[in-house]
């Protein structure tokens, strides 16, 4: 199963960055994405995620005892789904906007910030 994470998140950060490379603003924002997705992934398959195990102290006990989850990752993650949401958002709406002045969204070609 590890392996199989190791190949997906090698393969989602490839594209990613294969994709931020493209002159389009569009694959850019995606690319971004694709990279964010793959943050989260490694976040989760390198902090030993256990089932079936919250992180709650018993009546009775003062500490934690034997093997149980992590919250750590889980707020990490979610924090950055809530983040990547939000910024995605905002790229998207700047994106339309550069496309409404600009007519194109190639990045080679938008070399001013007036319109044409």
């Amino acid at each position: 199963m590890n392996l199989l994470l190791a190949v997906v998140v090698g393969t989602l950060y490839g594209a990613g960055i294969f994709m931020v490379l493209r002159r389009s603003i569009v694959k850019l924002i995606l690319g971004l994405g694709l990279l964010g997705h793959a943050t989260n992934l490694l976040i989760f398959s390198t902090s030993e995620v256990v089932r079936d195990a919250p992180p709650l102290i018993k009546t009775g006990e003062t500490s934690l005892e034997g093997v149980f989850a992590s919250p750590l990752p889980q707020a990490l993650v979610l924090t950055a789904i809530v983040i990547g949401l939000a910024s995605t958002a905002f790229a998207i709406v700047l994106m339309k906007r550069a496309y409404a002045i600009m007519g194109t969204d190639d990045v080679d070609v938008m070399v001013t910030t007036e319109g044409s």
